[in-house]
């Protein structure tokens, strides 16, 4: 077996959620390693008789056909014919496949949502609340790339409207913006208007920015940018923004419009999204500049700090990622990553700043 199978499960009365991490632990060739990484998430799928909610596959150009394919045929009818979020980083020590989460339900198959004959989302229903989530969003038949990002917001809010719902709803999202480094500053400015024009920010607002990732990868469906998100329908309020928390001050002072973390209610509790976060101190300045264990080390005690204002407990982390800029970054990261017991997935791709080498992204459902 060359397979890491990491499964994390929070219940709560007749609804159980499920996150599973699964990495190759050797290179191999892509048909190899997509066999054995659906083979397993099928398997622990139809054991438990739980449904997808959010997919997202960390792969590199030159393979993503073969996993689609491979998926596809490994799945079977587990596949309800909503499209995960493939995405492109460059090739590391795990070789073609870096990884795939699963972000699963154990309770009544969630519903499709089809946007523009397309199904891009789920939306899964109790009594008490209702959870939605979107991937792979993009509108890559717009050309320039400010438009394309704005083009692609408002493609969020339409689906977001088919359900009665707003930007306000949503307490976390993915920005793949495999270009990032040319031009997330003009990326920004298409996001802060248009919260602007929402009221999430600006003059009278509560700030209610969600909790992101703005990240170096590229959707395999192209076009200069693409997102995923989650959102919570019912019930109405359930959503803490925090725009500065743990050691980190508010990212809207330097032009980004996402909060550190979010709190809110999901399907079987409640889950701490926290941010990409980074080597960056309270003024917003990076740190250890050209020192990849100093980054590292930063990095991971600046989201311990978010977990920890959050009540949250390293056992408490369901979901996480290591973004490293490059292979060597990757190496030096290995060599500390066992000190904690995260279920990590390591992606090789840029970071929103030329001198940041290191970032993580984590949810964390606390079960106490």
């Amino acid at each position: 077996m060359t397979l890491s199978m990491e499964t994390r499960t929070v219940e709560s009365g007749a609804v159980t959620e499920i996150y599973i991490s699964a990495t190759p632990t050797a290179d191999a060739p892509a048909e190899k390693q997509a066999e054995e990484i659906f083979s397993g998430i099928r398997d622990i799928l139809r054991s438990k008789k739980a449904h997808i909610l959010q997919e997202r596959l960390f792969t590199v150009r030159n393979a993503t056909e073969t996993v689609r394919t491979f998926r596809s045929k490994v799945f079977g009818d587990i596949d309800d014919g909503v499209t995960p979020s493939f995405l492109l980083g460059r090739r590391g020590a795990a070789g073609p496949l870096a990884g795939v989460q699963v972000h699963a339900i154990i309770g009544d198959r969630p519903q499709t949502i089809n946007l523009d004959g397309v199904l891009c989302g789920r939306i899964f229903r109790t009594p008490e609340r209702s959870f939605l989530t979107l991937s792979g969003i993009s509108a890559k038949g717009v050309r320039e790339r400010p438009r394309q990002a704005r083009a692609m917001l408002e493609k969020a809010q339409t689906a977001l409207k088919q359900f009665g719902a707003d930007f306000i709803c949503v307490p976390r999202t993915w920005m793949w913006l495999g270009d990032i480094l040319n031009w997330y500053n003009d990326f920004n400015k298409v996001r802060n208007q248009f919260f602007i024009e929402r009221g999430l920010i600006g003059k009278g607002s509560r700030q209610s920015m969600p909790a992101s990732t703005g990240i170096g990868l590229a959707l395999a469906g192209g076009g200069k940018c693409g997102m995923d998100l989650t959102a919570v329908l019912a019930p109405a309020d359930s959503i803490e923004f925090l725009a500065a928390v743990g050691r980190q001050q508010c990212a809207l002072e330097y032009g980004s419009a996402f909060s550190r973390a979010s709190r809110t209610v999901t399907p079987a509790g409640q889950t701490v999204y926290v941010s990409g976060t980074a080597s960056i101190d309270a003024k917003g300045v990076t740190t250890s500049i050209g020192d990849i264990p100093g980054q590292i080390e930063n990095t991971i005690e600046n989201v311990r700090a978010v977990l920890k204002d959050m009540d949250c407990r390293d056992d408490d982390v369901v979901q996480v990622v290591a973004y490293c800029k490059t292979t060597e970054v990757e190496k030096v990261f290995n060599g500390l990553r066992s000190r904690l017991a995260w279920p990590w997935i390591t992606v090789i791709c840029d970071i929103c700043r030329d001198d940041l080498l290191f970032e993580i992204e984590a949810a964390a459902m606390p079960r106490r």
